[in-house]
């Protein structure tokens, strides 16, 4: 952004709106937090009424941490004051971020609320499209309109740009009235380098509880030819400590600009007091040497605003912290040093504001370019919601690259350790976003597993360790094995990368023939999982049921297709055999005229060799604990689900299919969960409307289940949507889609933020799938060919490449106009339900748009 940006604009010149899916206000304000940041960097959270929390930026999860400079009553925090002055008029102070949500009035001493007694905005709205947002302030007591704008660059296709280690942040000011206004915009931020949110110690000059690790920090005031501002670093701190590195708080301006490297050394309160005095004094800051160990930063931009126009003031937040540690704390990786890729390309923070300030600009709009692509598109707003909002998993804590560029992930997030190590196959089988936006991250996850964790015998653990010279962990899980598979076809079929396919065709192969070993999941190679199955629910299932089995069906279709190109006849053959021979048995035996059921055997009962639980201990002959049986289980389908999105087509009889998803709304739908008997964890409650995990309309409920059939969770409740989608059951979809975002409404919980063991779950990444159920988008790389099913406006992504269409019926068939906006395409074959396109190839980038007229398809007999 150029710096002439700072100076008075007319307000049709002024930074228009940002593109925005949903707006929150009132009482839905109080638990929205945006996420900010690159992927695998780190977040802050960026507030509903503009203030600023969850700082989560030196490697750990830091969930309602906010960082303070040491005092005894009111301990200085970050903020953003705007002081103003008509002409003529007395100069206020006022915080810029909307009133204090009423559950945050009452402590011991007063409300605890972040900046609590300073005078704010009287109202607030919170318009936002992921990744941005946008706060309206408003107040009588205020001549000024203020739009507060955030974001982090997201583009698609484009993993470098989408992994800046900061927080955008723009304050523009309209002055609506006659006169003159004299105007100054004050960022103040503590240096708590070395203090990452977890425990606290006494401060021994102020007696003040600080987090662990403040110890000679120092800020220093820089200017260069394109901005200005202040490097936070550290003396004290171990250079080998995880919250160890450097931060920076800039503007691309020389001039108008004050600060501060540190507060007055006041006891009490005082501090901020003399702050708030000199900043009311004349819109300036005096500078003060730093006094303590978390010294106050503080950057001031002054400007005068003629009337009837309108003033940018744009500050960028920038991190650098390189020493991220393995999966601690787990004990075998707790000390190991992994780093960060992202901090691999910068000195410090102050050389990542020097790069990022030159191309913020182009960030800006290539990252505006891609929502209202996505937006233009007649998906419905709830599955857009639900899509869009829940790629800022993809920022949060619960993602990470190591220095190397491998990309891993927790499960998910709790407030201050991550949830379950090891980039868990079961779990992150579901997530549909990565390969169609970021294929690097997609294969990076595959070629760890595939090639680094898999042991000799081809047996994938479920979950990886990060120093694979040491002790490999030792178990599989059925689920997650073979949809690891079906994730390879899909990587390998939307991007037809040749070099992946040969380097893990071995590997997948060998992961297939694993299913089949002595011991294994399907030892008698019949098509169908009898065997000890490890799988998501965190228990062993004995005994063919839906869910593994819909998962090997997809694997086995994935395999045949896979040795098919690579020349493998013989594996292909194989393949076909058993999935032919495991969907007739399940259609005939586990179908019960509704759904699935799950076939409980004893241990004892299993083919010799049958019986291996995940740890290899044996089993007794007795019936086990924890299984499905005759329940209606909601993910009894998801093989079918992941199957069909990643372009293997149906793996079970259409009809089964149909009527299993009507069993699953009638009879695990809840319309109050608060009236539905839960035991174990809560994510749904009260009037709020559900699908719970498992039921028992037929009676016959093992005395324990496995142990979360009675909870609420929304990956697993995403896959039932989209197969719906997939079947042509619009309607139903909408309502299942539209009642999880009801629950993450803003008022309740936040809505860049579907837990399940854990914040920032990866299993809510299903929610992308919503988009090609929808529009039925398949492209099949190898054979260049498109599918769509369903005309209208479109969004469609690829391996990296995405863009929009439009399809239309016409008398003679339909047309089809395809745009790039960022990659390309080659295109052979195009087939859609009203139409088909067959001709040399063409390649298509983001020029003009591509148009075919698609001939009628043939009345079918």
């Amino acid at each position: 952004m150029p710096a002439a940006s700072l100076f008075p604009l007319k307000p049709s010149d002024s930074s228009p709106p940002w593109p925005s899916l949903k707006t929150y206000r009132g009482n839905s304000l109080s638990r929205v937090v945006l996420p900010v940041g690159g992927i695998g960097t780190g977040t802050v959270g960026f507030s509903g009424i503009g203030g600023w929390c969850d700082w989560e930026i030196m490697n750990v999860p830091a969930k309602g941490y906010t960082p303070a400079s040491p005092g005894r009553l009111t301990r200085p925090v970050p903020s953003v004051l705007l002081r103003y002055r008509e002409s003529g008029g007395k100069p206020q102070v006022r915080l810029l971020e909307g009133p204090i949500p009423l559950n945050a009035y009452e402590g011991a001493e007063g409300s605890t609320f972040p900046n609590a007694g300073l005078p704010r905005f009287a109202k607030s709205t919170f318009s936002t499209a992921y990744p941005f947002a946008e706060v309206n302030l408003r107040d009588k007591a205020c001549p000024l309109l203020v739009r507060l704008q955030c974001y982090n660059p997201f583009l698609p296709g484009d993993i470098a740009n989408s992994s800046w280690p900061v927080a955008f942040y723009r304050c523009i000011v309209e002055n609506p009235t006659r006169q003159n206004v004299e105007c100054s915009v004050a960022f103040s931020l503590p240096n708590f380098i070395g203090a990452d949110g977890g425990e606290c110690r006494v401060h021994p000059h102020s007696g003040a509880f600080v987090p662990v690790g403040f110890a000679g920090n120092r800020n220093r005031f820089f200017q260069t030819k394109e901005i200005s501002g202040l490097l936070m670093s550290s003396e004290g701190v171990n250079p080998s400590h995880q919250a160890w590195g450097t931060m920076s708080l800039t503007t691309p301006s020389r001039s108008g600009i004050s600060h501060r490297e540190s507060w007055a050394p006041l006891g009490w309160s005082d501090a901020l007091l003399e702050f708030h005095d000199d900043l009311l004094r004349d819109g300036s800051l005096r500078n003060h040497a730093a006094s303590h160990d978390a010294p106050m930063a503080s950057l001031c931009l002054k400007r005068s605003i003629p009337p009837g126009q309108s003033v940018e003031f744009p500050f960028l937040l920038a991190w650098h912290f390189p020493n991220r540690l393995g999966w601690a704390p787990h004990r075998e990786e707790g000390d190991l040093r992994i780093g960060n890729h992202y901090t691999t390309s910068f000195r410090d923070a102050r050389h990542v504001a020097g790069k990022f300030w030159p191309r913020a600009g182009h960030l800006e709009s290539a990252t505006r370019t891609f929502v209202e692509t996505f937006l233009a598109s007649d998906l419905p707003a709830p599955f857009k919601e639900a899509a869009l909002f829940n790629l800022s998993t993809l920022r949060s804590q619960t993602c990470f690259r190591a220095a190397d560029g491998r990309f891993y992930a927790w499960e998910g997030i709790f407030d201050r350790k991550g949830s379950c190590f090891g980039s868990c196959n079961h779990v992150w089988n579901y997530e549909q976003a990565m390969g169609p936006l970021f294929p690097e991250l997609a294969q990076s996850m595959h070629r760890t597993a595939f090639l680094e964790a898999m042991d000799r015998r081809g047996m994938m653990p479920f979950r990886i360790t990060l120093n694979q010279s040491g002790k490999p962990f030792p178990y599989g899980a059925a689920d997650g094995q073979t949809g690891h598979i079906v994730r390879v076809f899909r990587e390998w079929a939307s991007g037809g990368d040749t070099m992946f396919f040969r380097d893990l065709w071995p590997r997948v192969r060998r992961a297939l023939e694993f299913c089949w070993i002595r011991g294994g999941w399907d030892a008698d190679r019949d098509g169908v999982m009898e065997g000890c199955q490890h799988n998501t629910m965190d228990v062993e299932y004995y005994g063919p049921n839906p869910q593994m089995q819909t998962w090997y069906l997809a694997a086995l279709k994935a395999g045949e297709l896979m040795a098919t190109h690579a020349g493998d006849l013989k594996f292909a053959r194989a393949c076909a055999d058993l999935h032919t021979r495991g969907r007739r048995w399940m259609e005939g035996h586990l179908f019960n005229g509704e759904y699935y059921e799950h076939h409980i055997l004893r241990p004892g009962t299993i083919a010799r060799g049958l019986c291996v639980q995940m740890d290899g201990s044996p089993h007794s002959t007795g019936v086990p604990d924890l299984q499905l049986g005759p329940g209606c289980l909601i993910d009894q389908l998801v093989g079918e689900w992941a199957a069909r999105l990643s372009g293997l087509g149906r793996i079970i009889a259409p009809e089964q299919a149909r009527q299993t998803l009507r069993s699953i709304l009638h009879y695990n739908h809840r319309k109050a969960a608060g009236d539905h008997f839960n035991h174990t964890r809560t994510y749904a409650t009260g009037s709020e409307p559900a699908l719970v995990m498992a039921t028992y309309p037929r009676g016959r409920r093992p005395a324990r289940p496995f142990p979360y059939f009675n909870e609420v969770m929304t990956g697993f409740e995403y896959v039932v949507a989209g197969h719906l989608l997939l079947e042509g059951m619009t309607r139903e979809a909408t309502t299942c889609v539209r009642h999880i975002r009801a629950r993450y409404d803003g008022a309740k919980r936040n809505p860049y933020n579907e837990a399940e063991c854990g914040h920032h779950y990866g299993r809510a990444l299903a929610s992308w799938g919503l988009v090609s159920a929808w529009s039925g988008f398949l492209y099949h790389a190898p054979d260049q060919s498109l599918t769509l099913s369903r005309p209208g406006r479109g969004f469609w992504a690829a391996h990296g490449n995405w863009g929009s269409y439009t399809l239309k019926k016409t008398r003679h068939g339909a047309t089809l106009s395809l745009q790039v906006v960022s990659g390309q395409l080659r295109i052979q074959t195009v087939g859609t339900p009203i139409g088909h396109w067959q001709g040399r190839p063409r390649t298509l980038s983001p020029s003009t748009p591509s148009r075919f007229q698609l001939a009628p398809r043939p009345a079918v007999s």
